[in-house]
């Protein structure tokens, strides 16, 4: 049985894919800053029948909560398979390249980029030790260079109000490929899942986390799916490529 670690798993796109793996037979740790929350999501899974599953508390954005957790589940498995980093926030809005501070940039970078760096370099000897190590961040097609300079993409007029976020995703994207470049045995997928209606983006979207979490599930099953490359999910249907 491959067992998975998905960082924030309480909730959104993260409770919804631990709930898939957990239907397609992966033992699941969810990650969780809040215990409490952890384990009424943990109860709405076993409400399910879906009982291959434990909470870890975890605050990614905190040095020694990411050592705890790490100590934690070692305690409980020997190894994880695999690795989601979904924890993301955007800031407050809206942002812009002239009047965004220094503090904003720190605040939402300590989330979207450290926290995953620290997650990853700390549970990276856990996932050496699976046959088939696979890294999953979630990402967002804002965070492409490409699209930002093409006035043809659909989110164009809008994506500068998302300037702090899309810089951090763009952030996040160029670590992924480097993690790719020195992971060459591991699978390193980067996914946009799109625009989905959670907490985020204050429930306005084109799509529901259950679908967002159809992508990174199809992901981890289809070994077809390029490693090392930016996986985009255009309206739910034939997942592709999206340009850096």
């Amino acid at each position: 049985m491959k067992k998975v670690f998905i960082t924030g798993a309480n909730k959104g796109i993260g409770f919804a894919t631990a709930k898939q793996l957990l239907q397609k037979g992966f033992y699941v740790y969810l990650g969780c800053r809040s215990q409490e929350r952890g384990l009424h999501a943990l109860e709405q899974l076993r409400s399910e029948g879906l009982t291959n599953a434990e909470i870890l508390q975890i605050d990614i954005t905190n040095d020694e909560s990411v050592k705890n957790a790490r100590t934690e589940l070692g305690k409980k498995a020997e190894k994880i398979d695999i690795l989601i980093n979904n924890v993301g926030i955007t800031g407050n809005m809206p942002q812009d390249a002239l009047s965004a501070t220094v503090s904003e940039f720190e605040k939402v970078f300590d989330t979207n980029l450290y926290g995953t760096l620290r997650v990853v370099q700390s549970f990276k000897d856990l996932l050496v030790k699976s046959e088939e190590p696979h890294i999953i961040n979630i990402s967002s097609s804002i965070g492409s260079l490409t699209l930002h300079s093409a006035r043809s993409w659909k989110y164009y007029e809008n994506a500068n109000l998302f300037m702090i976020y899309a810089v951090s995703k763009a952030a996040l994207n160029m670590y992924s490929i480097s993690l790719g470049n020195q992971l060459p045995k591991f699978r390193i997928n980067l996914i946009d899942p799109g625009f989905i209606r959670t907490d985020l983006t204050n429930n306005q979207g084109n799509g529901t986390p259950d679908e967002a979490a159809n992508t990174i599930v199809k992901t981890i099953l289809d070994k077809s799916i390029p490693t090392r490359k930016f996986v985009s999910e255009d309206n739910n249907s034939e997942t592709q490529e999206c340009p850096w």
